[in-house]
């Protein structure tokens, strides 16, 4: 897709109209264009949102993605962020201009959403052996030799279904696979032995429709993770890497793939890729870490890199949850809103943080959210806890892949409550 054609789309999304579709927006902005509606600079608090409604921070948002460019940079690493993350193609757009190489997918639908917002290169993190999207990628490939495409294999039965399709797709261009390597025994995809890696790598080798361009895989799965084993099983995929090169397998390439990297371990792999040795092309050192677009204040707080390495900065979790108090039964208790189709639940339940009453905003103190139901949260309230029905509860959210699917158009607001752009997402 070209770029004019690229920045058109996203234009678009500016123009859709805003409707019942998008929960929490204000009422009264029906028949607006997203567009109009957000050069209205409405407050979050005061410009008639209605609650339950998800926020994320402009500033820490922006402050994220300058700390990952930055952090890439530092460490000699091509980054493609992890798109399954916000599925959001103007986060997509920011995170290209913020420095990043590509954006990573996992499915053939979100490679779909991506190219439909002019991405160029995709890291397809999983194995693809789907007939009918192997033909639309054939045709991608084929119509616009600017798109750029790599993705996993991990046996030979997917190399040989992969290369069917594409025959029978009639591509003329070749796809770029990296053979995927398990992070241990019991963990998800990928080869378990150096030996297997070599046959699925054979098996490449043995079509025209395939080309090996390098070895991938994700510590996240590695068995009883700590910085011991992570280090060892990404001396491992760097090793594969240098065999696999002395062997000729990656001839006639201009640059040699090594990619991994979540959201958990990323210092390691900063570490331990800084060890490649000189191979007989150049090597792009792919990381992928999604998550720290909006990072949060659960799951990711606790496992961040950051934590290990404070000296090469903080993220910022950038996500709040508002909602109101709606009923105060006892001392004990109250119910916001807010549940399950709105709220992350799968990592850590929501975390109680502010309190709005009057236009004055204050921590909840003595609040606490002890589960979730479809459409309210559960709050225990301590003796010291300054609770009412009406008041406004911030909540804090844990996980940002099960935050962002659940909103559709999703309000960005700065310090003071203006809100200043709007996110749509495509799950």
């Amino acid at each position: 897709m070209p770029a004019d054609t690229a920045a058109e789309a996203l234009a678009r999304l500016a123009a859709e109209r805003v409707d019942h579709r998008f929960k929490g927006l204000p009422p009264d902005a029906d028949g607006l264009t997203v567009a109009e509606l957000a050069g209205q600079r409405r407050n979050l608090f005061t410009g008639g949102f209605a609650t339950p409604v998800l926020a994320l921070s402009a500033e820490r948002l922006e402050h994220n993605l300058k700390l990952m460019e930055t952090y890439a940079a530092r460490h000699g690493l091509a980054f493609a962020p992890h798109g399954k993350t916000s599925m959001a193609p103007q986060l997509f757009q920011r995170q290209i201009e913020h420095g990043a190489w590509g954006i990573t997918l996992a499915v053939p639908h979100q490679v779909r959403v991506a190219r439909a917002f002019g991405t160029r290169r995709v890291f397809l993190a999983n194995e693809l052996v789907d007939t009918a999207a192997l033909r639309w990628i054939a045709a991608e490939l084929d119509a616009d030799p600017d798109f750029e495409l790599v993705c996993y294999v991990d046996s030979v039965r997917g190399v040989e279904l992969m290369d069917a399709a594409l025959r029978d797709a009639g591509a003329t261009r070749p796809v770029d696979v990296v053979v995927e390597l398990a992070a241990g025994e019991g963990a998800r995809t990928g080869v378990r032995t150096e030996t297997e890696c070599a046959a699925v790598a054979d098996a490449v080798a043995g079509t025209r429709t395939l080309r090996l361009v390098g070895v991938a895989g994700y510590e996240g799965e590695v068995p009883k993770a700590d910085t011991e084993r992570v280090t060892s099983w990404l001396r491992r995929l760097v090793a594969l890497a240098a065999d696999f090169d002395k062997a000729g397998r990656f001839a006639g390439l201009d640059e040699i793939v090594v990619s991994a990297g979540g959201s958990a371990w990323f210092d390691a792999v900063a570490e331990v890729f800084a060890e490649i040795p000189e191979l007989s092309r150049p090597v792009l050192k792919l990381l992928r870490s999604g998550a720290y677009v909006s990072h949060d204040d659960g799951h990711y707080r606790k496992l961040t890199p950051f934590n290990r390495v404070p000296e090469e900065g903080a993220l910022e979790p950038a996500f709040r949850l508002w909602t109101q108090v709606v009923s105060r039964p006892s001392a004990e208790q109250a119910f916001v809103n807010a549940g399950k189709r709105d709220a992350a639940y799968d990592l850590d339940l929501p975390f109680a943080q502010v309190i709005r009453r009057d236009g004055a905003e204050r921590p909840a103190t003595g609040v606490s959210v002890t589960g979730l139901s479809d459409q309210h949260a559960w709050l225990a309230t301590a003796p010291e806890a300054d609770l009412e029905v009406g008041d406004w509860v911030g909540l804090g959210l844990s996980h940002p892949c099960t935050s962002f699917d659940k909103w559709q158009l999703i309000p960005v607001a700065e310090a003071d409550g203006t809100v200043v752009d709007y996110v749509r997402t495509f799950f």
